[in-house]
């Protein structure tokens, strides 16, 4: 019998699962592998630097009893925040986008946290016209004008924190080389702050410097700016290929990705759905942009035969709300959206 001591315990060692269906489907002749990353406690891969952060900040002084937590999030990272908070006894403040869905706001607050929208934060909507949207740029305003002056409280800070992709480096690496018992050839992840994508794959790269690391971004139709401030992202996903260096959250390290893939929405919504039917696996957006990613990857004739890893980094319950898994939301409609909020109106005269 084992009976787990706490919430800290059940973090990682989440498996991998070769996606059968998805493969047939589409007659791929690369090995594709799932790291199932909603077997999570709170159904992230943001569980892992949520636990990583917290017990680094107690290790060398910065978080003692009575203070709050605070860090600001997409969402996955303060639901991880939140419940490590909860299960540890400390307050929890999450900064974070109005628009994310109903489902991540619920579970906050169900994890008790203090939930402050952005929209709420006195001059942060010029900050974001100013920066055309750059949440590097936005995220360190905030911590610079807002949380850093308030009293009492741990900025865990994941854009900037190395305890991120230094966990993945301790936990997500190792697992995925023992669980292959080092076959793999490719690995595939988003780039939100990177830090996935960095401790993961240097881990790896250590072990073998031939395996690629494939970085997935938002294409240029789901990049929102000033004149199209309504596109539809890939939540948590965002531009590092062709970004300035300052633009570029400093957990993640560019040097390491052998390649940046961009997907569109509407390329994720289609194959979030593809996998949901083709394999029984429910997996949210940005798990949507890595499989696309992924299946295009394995149709390259010099991949054939190689296996490859694609990292699915939530679970997609918490898009429900956003029409996700909406049969009467098409891909074709959500990308012919897109296309024309992109069309440059014509020449006058």
């Amino acid at each position: 019998m084992t009976i787990h001591n706490g919430l800290n315990e059940l973090v990682g060692q989440t498996p991998l699962l070769r996606l059968n269906g998805f493969i047939r489907q589409f007659q791929l002749p690369a090995e594709l592998i799932a790291k199932l990353e909603y077997f999570n406690p709170n159904h992230s891969i943001k569980d892992r630097i949520a636990l990583g952060m917290v017990e680094e900040a107690e290790r060398d002084g910065r978080l003692k009893p009575g203070m709050t937590l605070v860090d600001t999030t997409s969402g996955n990272t303060g639901i991880g925040l939140a419940a490590i908070a909860a299960a540890k006894g400390y307050k929890f403040r999450v900064y974070l986008h109005d628009k994310l869905s109903a489902e991540r706001f619920a579970v906050l607050q169900a994890f008790g946290a203090e939930i402050i929208p952005f929209s709420q934060v006195p001059g942060f909507d010029k900050i974001i016209e100013e920066s055309d949207g750059d949440f590097v740029a936005a995220a360190g305003w905030l911590a610079e004008n807002v949380i850093l002056k308030e009293p009492n409280i741990c900025f865990t800070g994941q854009l900037t924190n190395p305890a991120n992709p230094q966990t993945h480096y301790r936990t997500t690496g190792p697992e995925i080389w023992q669980q292959t018992a080092g076959d793999i050839d490719l690995l595939v992840a988003s780039v939100g702050t990177g830090g996935t994508l960095s401790g993961t794959g240097r881990y790896l790269k250590e072990q073998n410097p031939a395996i690629r690391l494939i970085g997935v971004e938002p294409g240029e139709y789901s990049i929102p700016d000033i004149d199209n401030p309504d596109t539809r992202e890939i939540t948590g996903v965002h531009a590092f290929s062709h970004v300035l260096p300052e633009r570029v959250p400093l957990t993640l390290d560019r040097e390491l990705c052998d390649e940046a893939f961009a997907v569109e929405s509407w390329q994720a919504v289609a194959t979030a759905r593809e996998v949901a039917a083709s394999d029984g696996v429910l997996v949210g957006e940005s798990s949507g942009a890595v499989l696309y990613a992924a299946r295009e990857i394995a149709r390259r004739p010099e991949n054939a035969g190689k296996r490859i890893v694609a990292i699915l980094a939530d679970s997609g319950l918490t898009y429900l709300s956003t029409g996700l898994f909406d049969p009467t939301v098409t891909p074709e409609a959500l990308k012919n959206a897109a296309l024309l909020r992109h069309a440059q109106p014509e020449p006058v005269g």
